[in-house]
């Protein structure tokens, strides 16, 4: 087999983006690695009811491929999936994924000045550059609960939905109020006979201005300019969002009188609404989207418990005041390893430098994208590079462009391999955390997943998204050291 120039891992938004992008330029010597054996990445695997996405569908897709055809303002999974697929064909990107293809290894051999690519199936590719585009949001996080394996019922994490358990007429206990749980609670709760919902802490909640677009509007987008118009006046109105997240969390207050408001005309019991009042800043956890999570925990076989969940037994979740909740099926919508992800990986970088010994404290790279020590590799959606207030895709693109930057550097000069320099990256980092340290996310009074297990912000930008596309729009090259 022809080894390939160009390796991506995964074939979600970011390795579907960034093959357009290769190909646009030229550049066809390249595989796609993918684990499963279908692409699509979080939106093949999320399937519990109710996902959808909760960014405007018109920002979440790819700049140079609209799609005038989304049926809602807030797109549910099966048709973000079904547009991926369109790119795909469109784009002629199939002949070059591999399926069923685990990566478990990246070794760079110094020598050769390229990387050994491991796949589980005992396969080896070697190949100029490897991109890695596997996200952020794939590997499920259980909660460390007391008990877990010892319960009789089915129990399964929201994103590895089991479509085969039968909800109907049973007591469901679900552990988690994160974005997930928020969208399949009021799915799941008039067909189980009760419905217990676990919440640790109340997560703050906006309105979802979700509503259908008609065969009209959608005729409308298709007129030349108007969904590109649509996409910059939602693109606008995202970023003004990030007044509060990026520059003062003083400035938070409008968004949460928005949330109070909200959640004063849902829940008319004053008990409830106590427990579903946040204690800490808006936006230091995720800001979630809903119009209906409110009001299914006012149904009558709804409880919401308060605490989280101390032990599960074999018929039963006990609360943190040791009170024993039945359940037949239990769901976690826990959320994801994000912060560890990375390390957990086996990359030898130069000299036999592994990514845990490059990062023993804490990950740091060089915007999200490279990281000292590993050359050609490239991270899409990479440590700090996560949005409080935008799409993730829009990022991606960023991210994309420098890749391409970096690889049309390479050609320029006819090195072998760019490997950022420590100083610029320990640089870039320093005011990176000085900037992050007074925001939201880390002064909010809250405990996310946002922060490693130092407290320290490995996940968000803390600054507008057009900051960011304006700083990686070129590579510089006295950032690199060029390897010939």
């Amino acid at each position: 087999m022809v080894e390939p120039g160009i390796v991506i891992i995964g074939s979600g938004f970011a390795g579907i983006g960034m093959a357009i992008k290769l190909k646009e330029a030229g550049y066809h010597d390249f595989v796609i690695l993918e684990k499963a054996d279908d692409l699509g990445g979080t939106w093949r695997d999320n399937t519990y009811p109710g996902c959808a996405c909760d960014v405007p569908s018109h920002m979440y897709s790819y700049s140079f491929e609209l799609n005038p055809g989304w049926s809602r303002m807030f797109s549910p999974q099966e048709e973000i999936w079904e547009y991926m697929r369109t790119c795909v064909d469109k784009y002629r990107i199939a002949p070059h994924i591999r399926y069923g293809k685990h990566v478990v290894s990246l070794e760079w051999d110094d020598a050769a000045r390229r990387w050994e690519v491991a796949t589980d199936d005992g396969a080896t590719l070697t190949t100029n550059a490897v991109i890695s585009g596997i996200g952020a949001l794939h590997v499920p996080s259980f909660p460390d609960i007391p008990g877990r394996e010892s319960f009789a019922g089915p129990a399964f994490h929201s994103s590895e939905w089991d479509h085969s358990v039968e909800l109907a007429g049973k007591r469901v206990a679900v552990i988690g109020t994160g974005a997930s749980a928020i969208q399949f609670v009021p799915r799941i709760a008039p067909e189980a006979a009760h419905l217990t919902v676990f919440q640790r802490t109340p997560p703050w909640i906006h309105p979802k201005p979700d509503f259908a677009l008609t065969s009209r509007m959608k005729q409308a987008l298709r007129l030349p300019g108007a969904a590109r118009a649509v996409r910059g006046a939602v693109y606008w109105a995202l970023e003004t969002r990030a007044l509060g997240f990026t520059v003062d969390p003083r400035l938070m207050k409008v968004h949460e009188r928005l949330a109070l408001k909200h959640l004063r005309s849902q829940v008319p019991d004053p008990e409830l609404r106590r427990a579903l009042t946040p204690d800490y800043t808006i936006g230091c956890k995720r800001l979630l989207l809903s119009s209906d999570y409110y009001p299914t925990l006012t149904r009558d076989d709804v409880s919401l418990v308060t605490g989280g969940a101390a032990e599960i037994r074999e018929h039963a979740v006990v609360d943190s005041a040791g009170r024993e909740h039945e359940a037949d099926v239990i769901v976690f919508g826990t959320g994801f390893r994000v912060t560890d992800m990375l390390k957990d990986q086996r990359i030898i970088g130069r000299n036999g430098l592994k990514i845990q010994d490059a990062w023993q404290d804490g990950i740091e790279t060089y915007y999200g994208i490279t990281t000292s020590g590993f050359p050609n590799l490239f991270l899409l959606l990479g440590p700090n590079t996560g949005l409080g207030h935008h799409s993730v895709v829009f990022m991606i693109e960023s991210q994309v462009r420098y890749v391409m930057s970096c690889l049309r550097l390479l050609s320029r000069t006819q090195a072998r391999a760019v490997d950022v320099r420590p100083e610029r990256q320990r640089a870039f980092n320093r005011r990176l955390q000085e900037r992050l340290d007074p925001l939201v996310w880390n002064a909010g009074g809250c405990r996310s997943w946002y922060l490693d297990e130092h407290g320290v912000n490995r996940t968000m930008w803390p600054g507008f998204t057009v900051e960011y596309w304006a700083r990686t729009r070129k590579v510089k090259p006295d950032a690199y050291e060029l390897i010939y």
